[in-house]
């Protein structure tokens, strides 16, 4: 039996032929596949899908932004009579939907699932829709098939996962949906073992979505890899640097930075979106108290929620220069599929098109005190003041560790955008300026 796995591409990455990190998620249905079957993986950010080749099943993975490509696909292989399977993020919240694209539909995660599907298929019996009745349990994981990506195609490799789901209920956010709020672990002894198969002298991405959701696995974690002497990076919330021990051992165990996700400089905006975690009286203290560790901090913020007027845009951007933040990304909320802020927009009819291919990189709601146009444009600005030459001296300098690294990340992220902004020549207060 033959099996190939395909990412379909995200619009933007199409032209590229290196993007940042491989398929971890496609790596361990891989590996939960049984070994006599013969599996392939293709990355259509990065090489050709190949609908030639000879194949029994494909397994396609779809996040809301890829989900028309992956129809297509899809579609493509259902009409030479190949069986076809959908799974992730965007199947799994609108299964009825990618079921009109598949003969089944992977809803959640593969583990506890994946190997009853490959059974069945070779019995003939392959049912239209695959769910777990709970949380599949982190024990035991194989590890992934990394031997399948492409070579030279991606510019971190070591990418790992040691916990799933969040405790926190952002509207705005997915993850939720997807891997629930009971926050499961890895055992430590595990992860351990999957870092020796990685190449420790590179850096290490843990792509978790809070890898300190836990405090007491973290701590675990964190002391184990000492000894280890890695450099790593991961998502974390402010709460890391309200425990001064956690944060000690982030440092020492090689962290070099932290993404963390500040969303907004206002109050009432984090109290409509339900971050209850944050608060922004604390933002300049826990940017303060990690830079004070040497690690360097990548903030996310979001632009447009409803309480923002077209003064939040200098605002953040001033804020974000002020502390010094080594990298930073600006957007504004997507109402994707399955969260509340969907249901929310949707329900008042905010929602301007429910057309996928839109979501990457259109503004598809309505915001609140402003028009989409100066959403854009403000966003845009945002984007081109705080990766401007003048503002990245001033946040990095030459004062900071990984000084090669920073600089080349900030002017990647120059780079890009001047790509993909036109300078507005209306004289409109808004000009991207490089």
């Amino acid at each position: 039996m033959k099996l190939q796995l395909i990412v379909p591409a995200i619009q933007e990455n199409t032209p590229l032929k290196k993007v940042l990190c491989p398929p971890l998620g496609l790596a361990m249905v891989a590996a939960l596949t049984p070994p006599e079957v013969e599996v392939s993986l293709t990355d259509e950010n990065v090489t050709v899908v190949d609908f030639k080749k000879e194949t029994d099943l494909v397994g396609i993975t779809a996040l809301t932004i890829t989900a028309q490509r992956a129809y297509e696909i899809a579609d493509s292989f259902r009409a030479r009579r190949v069986k076809v399977v959908l799974g992730g993020a965007h199947p799994s919240a609108l299964p009825e939907e990618a079921s009109q694209h598949a003969d089944a539909v992977v809803i959640g995660e593969a583990e506890g699932i994946w190997p009853n599907l490959i059974e069945d298929f070779k019995a003939n019996r392959l049912q239209r829709v695959y769910r777990h009745r709970g949380r599949p349990s982190l024990l035991n994981l194989p590890i992934p098939r990394r031997d399948l990506f492409a070579k030279g195609a991606y510019y971190v490799t070591n990418t790992i996962s040691t916990t799933r789901g969040c405790p926190y209920s952002c509207s705005f956010c997915s993850v939720t949906s997807f891997f629930g709020h009971t926050y499961r672990c890895r055992p430590v002894e595990e992860v351990l073992k999957e870092i020796e198969t990685l190449n420790r002298r590179k850096l290490i991405v843990f792509v978790d979505d809070n890898i300190v959701g836990n405090p007491k696995f973290a701590k675990e974690l964190f002391s184990a890899l000492v000894p280890y002497k890695i450099k790593w990076v991961a998502q974390a919330s402010v709460t890391v640097a309200r425990d001064d021990e956690l944060l000690k051992l982030v440092a020492a165990s090689g962290c070099q930075a932290l993404f963390i996700g500040f969303e907004t400089l206002s109050p009432a905006n984090l109290a409509a979106v339900g971050k209850r975690v944050n608060s922004v009286d604390e933002y300049q203290t826990v940017i303060r108290k990690i830079h004070s560790h040497g690690i360097a901090i990548h903030g996310f913020f979001l632009l447009g929620l409803d309480e923002d007027n077209e003064d939040v845009f200098e605002r953040t951007v001033r804020f974000a220069q002020k502390m010094r933040l080594e990298g930073a990304q600006f957007a504004w909320p997507v109402p994707y599929p399955s969260t509340d802020l969907c249901e929310s927009l949707d329900k008042v009819g905010r929602i301007v098109t429910k057309d996928w291919s839109q979501y990457e990189s259109n503004l598809v709601f309505k915001p609140k005190l402003m028009s989409q146009k100066m959403l854009q444009k403000g966003r845009d600005w945002v984007w081109c003041e705080f990766y401007s030459l003048p503002s990245i001296w001033r946040r990095v300098g030459l004062a900071r560790r990984n000084l090669v690294l920073i600089w080349a990340v900030n002017l990647h992220y120059r780079a890009f955008w001047r790509r993909k902004f036109r300078v507005d020549k209306d004289g409109g207060k808004f000009e991207p300026h490089f």
